[in-house]
């Protein structure tokens, strides 16, 4: 880290953190007055598709930054997968020695421990995409380490303060005040992983959500007759074809209206007037701005903005100056998202209108010769960027804008024959090279080209790794919503059920709660956390002592008396009275580094992250400091959302614009999304064992009646390579 000592940040003065995917975007933050920049690297960053940057280039960036007083927070907020961690190591050493920023940004439980080998100085923050959602998460992540605590887009204003409270010292807080939302919670989103391995934990999603979907009408009628047929072909077969049987038969019904609409695509969080609320609520000491795949305009004008809303709470002129700059951010239409929970509209989708980015210009017109002409709604400058068409739209085009055209003016667009438009296809102006702000970013650029690089050197030193053990065999484990009835009431009552943990679930008779495998809800809300401790408590004096946690912060919702015992080794290991704690697979564990932080926390087993391809997954039990375990079948999630449906139907199955079908499922607050084709290692559980995993499960949901069998493998990426 720098020499220099900046000062730091407070509740009532936080900073205004800015994106920078290039060194443009860069300086264009600190023109505005940003007051820490985040960035990634080439390697390990969650938006991968930015330009990113090398070392040499960010430590005359960080040096410049400095000298203006504002921080620089580097993002390797990835999944670290088993053969990067040595790389990952000596990339936080050479940071460190490099580049000396002020903090870098991650997921990965490894990087934890590996920025701490490397001699990393500088603050350790945990993403969004690390999931610490309640308050308890935050103690447990102080006690690991950690910095900061990035918060979820989801919370609400009252939720926010209520974590602010719970802060122990010592710990920072940081929340998103403008930028692009995901519909699903970060950290479980699997959508564009499982559709094709490339993982939005690796900074590679291609946004699946952003697309058109259909449900009902011919859509509906398609999937129906497409069931029908199977289970004609399957009748003739004499067999049932590999047919889940606990999958209801198809019927015939009426599919009705059909609709069409972009159900999962969001507007941008805007906070913009409403940031105030944020003043002095404790610990909170950053407002993050998102978008670091945006140009310099969007950039500075939004640190302006933000800037003139943060100096200026009670002057209405700086609230309106303030809208209008955000007005030309060149962002999607905006939303408070769930910031204002009394307010009706919770779910920030429009699935009838326009989510795409960017400010809309115009639309087309066609001549009769063809010619493709815009006229646009306000004057487009040289160097304005367009975009032609909806951005999740395969045949969409980009163009620059070569001359000044005023507003109303005509603009003719040379584009590609295969990507002729439509009439009346929409355009938008997405970046904005403005005159005055780039000669502002030429003198920047020329301060920058001054400072002095320092050499890279490199690193020669391998991280310490934790001894691995053998296998631990445990039987494998059905995992249910409720519990079974009729015949599979009896089977039920060992070891191996496993139980969503909710209201319903917990006034099980406590004959049955200590046979019971619990498990913990991926995502738990500040909300939920006391209910959640009740259960727990309630379940544990009944005798049950084998959970799943399915994220690491969860460990310190037991009662405090049981985690005391954790690590006591027993007389007699099979009557132990200890807790029994697995980290599931929605831990997103995929390293050695990981596991044996996991180990530390007392965990004696985990599920390893089913997002890995095969060769990871067969490699890691030979490196692993806890026993494995693989989730081998059953309906995987591809997300888990808090935003509610709107336009959707639950339990009713839908179709993307490739005909590939799925289905949404209310539990408790959330959604969870699903494919219409189920996970399946089962062919692979013999080389899984061989591998050294001792232990499997297996996800039970019923899915909705009429749902047609998808003729693809549910391997997820098995046979691919998580990008």
């Amino acid at each position: 880290m720098s020499d220099i000592i900046l000062p730091a940040p407070t509740p009532e003065r936080p900073e205004i953190l800015a994106p920078a995917g290039d060194a443009q975007c860069f300086t264009a933050a600190l023109a505005a007055g940003a007051d820490a920049v985040y960035l990634g690297l080439k390697h390990f960053s969650a938006r991968m598709q930015a330009e990113n940057f090398g070392l040499t280039d960010l430590s005359r960036l960080t040096d410049l930054a400095h000298e203006e007083q504002a921080r620089v927070y580097v993002a390797m907020n990835v999944l670290v997968k088993p053969q990067e961690t040595a790389a990952a190591y000596r990339l936080i050493h050479r940071l460190a020695r490099q580049v000396r920023p002020d903090g870098i940004i991650v997921q990965d439980l490894a990087m934890l421990d590996l920025a701490r080998q490397a001699g990393f100085e500088g603050e350790i923050n945990l993403s969004t995409l690390a999931n610490i959602t309640h308050p308890q998460g935050l103690q447990t992540a102080k006690d690991l380490g950690a910095s900061r605590v990035i918060l979820p887009r989801e919370l609400s204003i009252d939720e926010i303060r209520a974590m602010g409270e719970a802060c122990p010292e010592g710990l920072d807080l940081e929340c998103f005040v403008h930028g692009a939302l995901c519909y699903c919670v970060s950290g479980r989103c699997y959508w564009s992983s499982y559709m094709g391995g490339k993982s939005g934990l690796r900074g590679r999603c291609v946004q699946p959500c952003r697309r058109v979907y259909r449900q009902g009408g011919a859509a509906a009628a398609a999937m129906a007759k497409q069931a029908e047929q199977q289970a004609r072909e399957q009748g003739r077969n004499g067999r049932d074809g590999g047919r889940d049987m606990r999958r209801p038969r198809p019927q015939r019904s009426n599919p009705g209206k059909g609709r069409d609409g972009r159900f999962f695509s969001c507007l941008d969080l805007s906070l913009d007037v409403l940031a105030k609320t944020l003043l002095h609520i404790p610990h909170l000491v950053s407002w993050k701005i998102e978008g670091r795949k945006k140009g310099p305009h969007y950039v500075y004008h939004v640190v302006t903005a933000y800037r003139m809303l943060r100096d200026n709470p009670g002057d209405p002129q700086a609230r309106k100056d303030a809208e209008a700059i955000l007005e030309m951010a060149l962002g999607r239409p905006g939303s408070r998202a769930r910031f204002l929970p009394h307010k009706d509209n919770l779910i920030p989708t429009d699935p009838s209108g326009q989510t795409s980015s960017g400010l809309l210009a115009g639309k087309i017109n066609v001549t009769p010769e063809g010619q493709v002409l815009l006229k646009p709604h306000f004057e487009l400058l040289p160097q304005d960027y367009l975009r032609v068409g909806v951005e999740d739209e395969r045949w969409h085009a980009t163009l620059p804008v070569t001359r000044r055209t005023p507003k109303a003016g005509t603009l003719m667009l040379r584009l590609p024959k295969h990507k002729t438009p439509k009439a009346g296809t929409p355009v938008f102006l997405i970046d904005r090279r403005e005159p005055e702000l780039m000669q502002i970013l030429r003198e920047w650029q020329a301060r920058l080209d001054r400072m002095p690089t320092r050499p890279s050197k490199a690193v020669e030193s391998e991280p310490r790794l934790p001894r691995p053990v053998r296998p631990a065999p445990r039987p494998e484990m059905v995992v249910r919503a409720s519990m079974p009835q009729g015949r599979e009431t009896r089977g039920c009552r060992s070891q191996n059920t496993g139980l969503w943990l909710s209201p319903r679930t917990a006034e099980i008779s406590r004959t049955i709660a200590p046979r019971i495998c619990w498990w913990l809800p991926p995502v738990i809300w500040p909300e939920e956390e006391e209910a959640i401790r009740r259960r727990l408590a309630h379940l544990t004096r009944e005798g049950a002592r084998h959970f799943v946690c399915n994220a690491p912060w969860q460990r310190d919702l037991f009662p405090a008396e049981l985690l005391a015992r954790m690590n006591d080794e027993p007389e007699d290991p099979k009557h132990s009275d200890a807790l029994d704690l697995l980290a599931g697979p929605f831990c997103n564990v995929a390293n050695a580094a990981a596991l044996g932080v996991l180990a530390d926390m007392g965990f004696k087993g985990a599920y390893i992250s089913p997002e890995l391809p095969a060769d990871d997954i067969l490699a890691l039990p030979r490196q692993s400091p806890l026993p494995l375990g693989m989730v081998l079948g059953g309906f995987w999630p591809v997300g888990i959302s808090r935003f509610g449906l709107l336009g959707i139907k639950p339990n009713e199955p839908f179709m993307s614009p490739k005909g590939e079908v799925f289905w949404a499922r209310q539990y408790g607050g959330n959604v969870w999304l699903y494919p219409g084709w189920p996970l399946d290692l089962t062919a692979k559980r013999q080389e899984l064992q061989q591998a050294g995993y001792s232990f499997f499960a297996r996800l039970e949901e019923n899915p909705p009646s009429g749902l047609p069998e998808m003729r693809r493998q549910g391997l997820f990426n098995w046979d691919g390579a998580l990008l």
